[in-house]
């Protein structure tokens, strides 16, 4: 047996997947079976996630390191840098980079784009929430924004239920505009208050630090969902998230930011349900047609794990993807 000095680790090929690449091998269907089997894995405690570590730069943004891994899975890390400037530079707000590692040597095993998976993952997490929660006769919903995270909404929705209508609403109407024609079944409104009195789900995706509807819109057994981060407050009424039942991926999420939600400060974590407790039968979810069931996100490594493990292993499967040397 050789001595530990001399081993080298030499040169070994580590998979690439590009922001498109990881958009090819990441199917929304098999995304929210694997978003809902590891929120059980969360709650049964077979997953490691840890809270997220925030690096800022004053005046620019943030950046925030979350790793995961679930045994039968890689190790993911997944850095995600929130800059709001970026827009005017013609560059998303949100950028990430995800590592995964093998969990036998801990050798990398694939370098991947995380500005999608983050889209994506977070809307999933969010949808599967109206699937678990919201009634099953739901036929209207609404989006309110119209970035990233609206774009993916109205992406999913039509997954979950057999919908008649997606409203779309926006800070910019030309923006809800855009987005509607992304859907047949997509419409802007710049009437917002109308939009969420008629909505059987209500889904905010907003970067609002102040909130983009007023409670009393919300109807009896409507479903509302809120993935905005924007601290210390933000897009959800904090009497919407206290006066109904609310649910959340972990109870992290009564934490102080940047690792739990600014509308859920002062809460105390036994007023949450986690999805995952839904999910193996041990809470129950939506307990009548009149109750109103809140959601409210925080964003969790495990969702990205799982979303770069599907990517992964799909690409692997069918030999897709570039090579680096490390």
């Amino acid at each position: 047996m050789k001595a530990a000095f001399e081993i080298k680790k030499g040169p070994r090929k580590v998979m690439i997947l590009s922001e498109s690449e990881v958009e090819k091998y990441l199917d929304p269907k098999e995304l929210l079976a694997g978003l809902e089997d590891g929120f059980r894995g969360l709650e049964l405690g077979e997953v490691q996630c840890p809270p997220r570590p925030r690096l800022s730069v004053p005046g620019k943004g943030f950046s925030l390191a979350m790793p995961a891994w679930r045994p039968g899975m890689q190790l993911t890390v997944k850095v995600v840098n929130v800059f709001d400037g970026n827009l005017k530079s013609d560059l998303p707000n949100h950028l990430a980079l995800i590592n995964l590692f093998d969990p036998e040597t801990g050798a990398a095993s694939c370098v991947m784009d995380g500005t999608y998976i983050t889209g994506i993952r977070t809307a999933a997490s969010a949808v599967l929430s109206a699937r678990m929660l919201s009634r099953s006769e739901a036929r209207i919903a609404t989006v309110i924004g119209a970035g990233v995270q609206g774009r993916e909404h109205v992406k999913f929705l039509p997954l979950i239920r057999n919908l008649d209508r997606i409203n779309v609403c926006s800070l910019r109407f030309e923006d809800a505009q855009k987005l509607a024609t992304q859907n047949e079944i997509a419409c802007a409104t710049a009437d917002v208050e109308t939009a969420v009195r008629e909505s059987d789900i209500l889904c905010l995706a907003t970067h609002s630090p102040t909130p983009v509807i007023r409670s009393e819109w919300v109807k009896l057994g409507a479903h509302v969902s809120s993935v905005g981060y924007y601290p210390p407050h933000g897009e959800l009424p904090r009497d919407l998230a206290s006066e109904h039942r609310l649910f959340v991926e972990t109870l992290d999420a009564f934490q102080p930011v940047p690792v739990g939600c600014g509308e859920l400060a002062g809460l105390h974590s036994s007023t949450g349900t986690t999805l995952g407790a839904v999910a193996l039968g041990r809470r129950p979810g939506r307990l009548s047609d009149e109750e109103i069931t809140v959601y409210k996100a925080m964003g969790v490594a495990m969702e990205d794990m799982v979303a770069a493990n599907l990517a992964y292993q799909k690409a692997k499967r069918e030999g897709g993807g570039g090579a680096m040397c490390w």
